[in-house]
């Protein structure tokens, strides 16, 4: 029953992922509200290639969720390259930018390690069911 309450809970989360994609896709800096002028040039700022690494990390994530929800093996690769997109992602974010410097590490940091900590989790998870035979 756990490993099912996880799946479901995973699928959710990957769903707000996509969500928070599109929002960011479709507004900008103003998709977490309002934007200071800081946050406006960095998203100005971002590199063509921002957005659809962005989009395969929650895709895959969300690929991934879905196939663990349905027991599928199939699911671990599509969750190790969500991982990847979000190291890509978020590496070049801190280490491109000075985004940590000009809001903080508490406020910068928290969300992108929560966000891998889940992804680091649901490959945990897909393995262990495989290595359980919950998976085919």
């Amino acid at each position: 029953m756990w490993f099912r309450i996880a799946t479901v809970l995973l699928v959710l989360w990957a769903l707000i992922g996509c969500f928070s994609c599109i929002q960011q896709m479709r507004l900008g800096a103003d998709a977490m509200g309002a934007a200071t002028d800081y946050d406006r040039a960095l998203y100005a700022a971002l590199p063509g290639w921002y957005d659809p690494v962005f989009a395969t990390a929650v895709l895959t994530g969300l690929v991934g969720a879905i196939l663990l929800f349905m027991r599928r093996a199939a699911a671990r690769p599509f969750l190790i390259a969500s991982l990847l997109a979000i190291v890509v992602q978020f590496g070049w974010l801190f280490t491109a930018t000075d985004i940590v410097a000009q809001k903080g590490m508490a406020e910068t940091l928290a969300v992108p390690l929560v966000i891998a900590l889940i992804a680091l989790a649901a490959i945990w998870l897909a393995t262990h069911a495989r290595r359980n035979s919950w998976t085919i």
